[in-house]
């Protein structure tokens, strides 16, 4: 690199030699190749400002004429100039290429960050239209149980449908047959006791006061079976005395007649619940002592009906044989009426049902109805065995809700 700089050197002092003896247009293409050759070996405009003045020295020192001298540096600034054009104008090339470079630099920063927010904003879009596909996926499935459930539902409600028809249908005809075999033989009983009484008044009226007598009996039987019918349909009692005599009364009647013994007991507070809800109470055991009539074979019933939290708890407990809850709900027959009736009067007043029964060891109805604590007043019971008065304090367990 030393040689070729000291080559370059004695070219450049011969070339302004050159050019301050005859100058011309020769000259000045001479210098312009020694700025190309100078921008070649990297030379910069400084470092040949310098071997100028060395070789420019050099040159004027070979005249001492002072005149001369001016004229020559000159002359040799001229030669310079020319030398550094190439120079300076591959400094401006680069110096707009490094402009344009920057530009370019900044344009791809640019881009490259608009880039990475686009690929941001497609990566948060496609992790939206996953959770879009997947809860659509939930929802789809969702639905299907929903779909599943109602038309499980619906079939349930038709099935329930006809077995409500057809338990209405056997009341009808139950209550037609007792209207025909009972009060029908027993108001024909009465027209031929009257027919007779008529007969023997115009005859003689030995006997008279026996017949009249036999007749009231038959009109007493006929008023006791239409009253009876009255209470099956809706309890008189329960309306114009309250929910504890019509249970006293139902579970009296009850008793006697299938020699079950029944003990009840009632905390008196229940009277200030709304009608619906005692009827509910009342429509509940009823209920539940028909079943134990029917199938528990059981030879003794608990009864109790207490204040329990915010609510009213009634819990009737046998000692039957008892059933298997959950294919008991899933069979078909009236049983199974009479056990969604009881939960379905319970729901319709807020409230909740439920059953338990194990095999061999009785079963447990709870029904729990809620009520309003500002009109339950006092704690005071009623209680008795087959409807005696009679005091004993018991626990009514936290419900939930099951049946």
């Amino acid at each position: 690199m030393k040689a070729k700089l000291a080559s370059f050197s004695r070219n450049y002092k011969a070339g302004l030699r050159n050019h301050l003896a005859q100058g011309g247009k020769e000259v000045s293409k001479l210098a312009q190749a020694l700025g190309r050759e100078a921008a070649t070996l990297g030379l910069e405009t400084l470092g040949l400002a310098g071997m100028h003045e060395e070789a420019l020295l050099a040159l004027v020192s070979e005249n001492g004429s002072s005149h001369t001298a001016d004229a020559r540096a000159r002359k040799g600034g001229m030669f310079f100039a020319e030398v550094i054009t190439p120079i300076e104008r591959t400094h401006r090339t680069a110096r707009e290429a490094d402009t344009r470079l920057g530009q370019v630099n900044q344009a791809l920063r640019q881009r490259t960050a608009d880039l990475l927010a686009s690929n941001l904003e497609l990566k948060q879009e496609i992790d939206q239209r996953k959770a879009v596909e997947q809860a659509l996926r939930k929802s789809e499935q969702h639905y299907s149980v929903l779909l599943a459930r109602s038309q499980w539902m619906q079939e349930q409600l038709r099935l329930l449908s006809r077995q409500l028809l057809a338990t209405q249908e056997e009341e009808r005809k139950k209550i037609s047959r007792e209207l025909h075999d009972e009060i029908a033989q027993t108001l024909t009983g009465i027209n031929v006791q009257l027919a007779a009484l008529k007969l023997s008044a115009t005859l003689n009226t030995k006997g008279l006061q026996s017949k009249i007598t036999s007749t009231q009996r038959l009109v007493e039987k006929s008023v006791a079976i239409v009253h009876r019918f009255a209470r099956d349909l809706r309890p008189a009692v329960l309306d114009d005395l309250g929910l504890i005599p019509a249970l006293r009364t139902f579970v009296e009647t009850l008793a006697k007649r299938e020699r079950l013994r029944v003990q009840l007991t009632v905390y008196s507070g229940v009277e200030e619940m709304d009608i619906s809800k005692r009827t509910v109470l009342f429509r509940v055991a009823q209920e539940a002592l028909t079943n134990v009539v029917r199938h528990a074979r059981a030879t003794r019933v608990d009864i109790s009906i207490i204040k329990a939290s915010n609510s009213t708890c009634m819990t009737m407990a046998d000692d039957g044989i008892g059933f298997d809850v959950e294919h008991k709900m899933n069979a078909k027959g009236t049983t199974r009426l009479g056990l969604l009736g009881m939960r379905e009067r319970v729901d319709m007043v807020g409230g909740t049902l439920r059953v338990e029964s194990v095999a061999g060891k009785g079963t447990t109805v709870r029904a729990w109805i809620p009520l309003d604590e500002s009109r339950v007043s006092g704690a005071g019971r009623t209680n008795g065995d087959s409807g005696e008065q009679k005091v004993r304090g018991r626990s009514c367990p936290q419900h939930d809700k099951s049946t």
